[in-house]
């Protein structure tokens, strides 16, 4: 089989394509996974500590 330029244009964005879905699905159930609830809600809380108030002059 004779590789040119398009043979490799059409191969690549067929298995580019496949691999960006698998790689979606794969952040998707990282993200909804139950057990990373606590980490994310920890996350999204911590930028707002007690600490983080204005000093009084």
């Amino acid at each position: 089989m004779d590789w040119t330029h398009d043979t490799l244009v059409a191969v690549s964005k067929s298995w580019g394509l496949f691999y960006l879905i698998g790689l979606s699905i794969a952040v998707l159930i990282y993200a909804l996974w139950p057990s990373n609830r606590a980490r994310f809600d920890d996350a999204k809380t911590s930028i707002l500590t007690e600490d983080d108030t204005p000093e009084q002059p």
